[in-house]
C-alpha cells in the first residue's frame, strides 16, 4: 500500500461500503458509479471541470457556502443566486432564473444547508426535479452534513437515481478534516470521464491509507456510537448559544435541526464584517454574512459555529459591539 499510488477510482472495499449505505437510503447505486477522491471539494471540482466551460451560468443558494463561489471563480463560471427560504430554495425563484438564464448546473446542499441549516423539503424537491428535467439542469448535491441529521431528510439524489443529480461528500465533519477522503456518485458514463480528470490532474484519487482508514472506522461499532454523542452535543450547543445569542438581541433564522451552525440576524446598526474582523484580532474567527450572498444581500447575517462559540472570548466580541451601536 505504501510503495502504490492505488485504484484511479479508490478503494473497491469502500465504495462496496458505501454503496450499501446509499441503498439502504433507497439510492441504489452500483460500486463503479462511486469515485473516490482526496476530498469533497476536489470531488467538486472534478465535476465543475467535466461539466463547465468558462462563462457558463451556475446556479447557487443565496446563501449558500461560500466555498461553491470560490471553486466556480476558479472555473470562470458566472454565479447566479437563487433566494433560500426555510425548506430549500424558493421555487418560483429558481424556475424564473433557470427559464431565463438556463444555467449549466445548480450546487446545494440537501441536508443541513449551509450556512443557514435549512432542510429540504420533499415538495420542493420535487419541484426542482422537474423542473431541472425540463431544462436539462444537473444537480450536485452536496451531502457532507447528512450524518449530523437526526433523521435522513429528502435527497434529491435518491428522488432521481442519479440521472441527472450528482451526490458528492466527504467524512471530514464526523470522522477528521485532516483525513483527505471525498467520493463522487454519478452516472457510469460521467465517472469514467471523471476517472480521466482525477488521474489527469491529481495522478489519482485518496491517499490508499486515508480509504483504508474511513473504510475501517464506518465499519466499527464505537463509529455509530460517536455520530450519535456528536448530535446530541451539537444539539445541546446550539440551544445553549442560541438562547445566549438571543438575549444579546442577535435573533435566529431558523432551528436547524442538526450541524454546527446558527445563520442569525445582527440587530439594526450592527456590522457583520467590522464585528468580524474585531472577532479575528482576536483570534476568533466569524463568518459575516456576504461572504455566502453572491447578491450580498446577507449582510446584516452573521453565520455562528457553535462549537466555536464555546470559546467565551467569541460571546464577548459579539456583546461588546452590540454595546457600540
Amino acid at each position: 500500500m505504501l510503495a502504490e499510488y492505488g485504484s484511479p477510482r479508490g478503494s473497491l472495499t469502500l465504495r462496496r461500503r458505501l454503496a450499501r449505505t446509499f441503498a439502504v437510503e433507497g439510492l441504489p447505486v452500483d460500486p463503479d458509479q462511486i469515485l473516490l477522491t482526496a476530498s469533497g471539494t476536489q470531488a467538486i471540482d472534478l465535476v465543475c471541470r467535466l461539466l463547465l466551460r468558462p462563462g457558463d451560468p451556475v446556479l447557487v443558494d443565496d446563501p449558500g457556502y461560500f466555498n461553491f463561489q470560490a471553486l466556480l471563480r476558479v472555473h470562470r463560471a458566472e454565479i447566479i443566486g437563487v433566494p433560500m427560504t426555510s425548506t430549500g430554495p424558493d421555487v418560483a425563484a429558481f424556475e424564473a432564473i433557470v427559464t431565463a438564464r438556463r444555467p449549466r448546473l445548480y450546487l446545494t446542499n440537501s441536508a443541513i444547508q449551509n450556512p443557514t441549516g435549512a432542510t429540504l423539503g420533499p415538495d420542493v424537491a420535487r419541484s426542482l426535479l422537474l423542473i431541472a428535467a425540463a431544462h436539462d439542469l444537473v444537480i450536485v448535491e452536496d451531502d457532507i452534513f447528512a450524518e449530523l441529521e437526526p433523521e435522513p431528510s429528502t435527497r434529491l439524489a435518491v428522488l432521481d437515481g442519479l440521472a441527472r443529480v450528482v451526490r458528492i461528500g466527504s467524512f471530514s465533519k464526523t470522522i477528521s478534516a485532516s483525513v483527505r477522503c471525498g467520493y463522487v456518485a454519478a452516472r457510469g458514463d460521467w465517472i469514467e470521464d471523471l476517472i480521466d480528470i482525477q488521474v489527469a490532474s491529481n495522478f489519482g484519487g485518496p491517499s490508499p491509507l486515508a480509504a483504508a482508514l474511513v473504510h475501517d472506522v464506518l465499519g466499527d461499532s464505537d463509529y455509530r456510537r460517536h455520530v450519535i454523542a456528536l448530535r446530541y452535543a451539537l444539539d445541546d450547543l446550539r440551544a445553549q448559544i442560541g438562547a445566549r445569542l438571543e438575549e444579546l438581541g442577535v435573533r435566529l433564522w431558523l432551528q436547524p435541526r442538526g450541524g454546527f451552525f446558527l445563520w442569525c440576524r445582527l440587530p439594526e446598526g450592527l456590522d457583520a464584517g467590522e464585528m468580524a474582523k474585531s472577532a479575528q484580532r482576536n483570534g476568533v474567527v466569524l463568518a459575516p454574512g456576504a461572504a455566502f450572498s453572491p447578491s450580498r444581500e446577507s449582510a446584516a447575517f452573521m453565520r455562528f459555529n457553535v462549537a466555536q462559540m464555546q470559546d467565551p472570548r467569541a460571546i464577548d466580541i459579539v456583546a461588546r459591539a452590540l454595546k457600540r451601536i
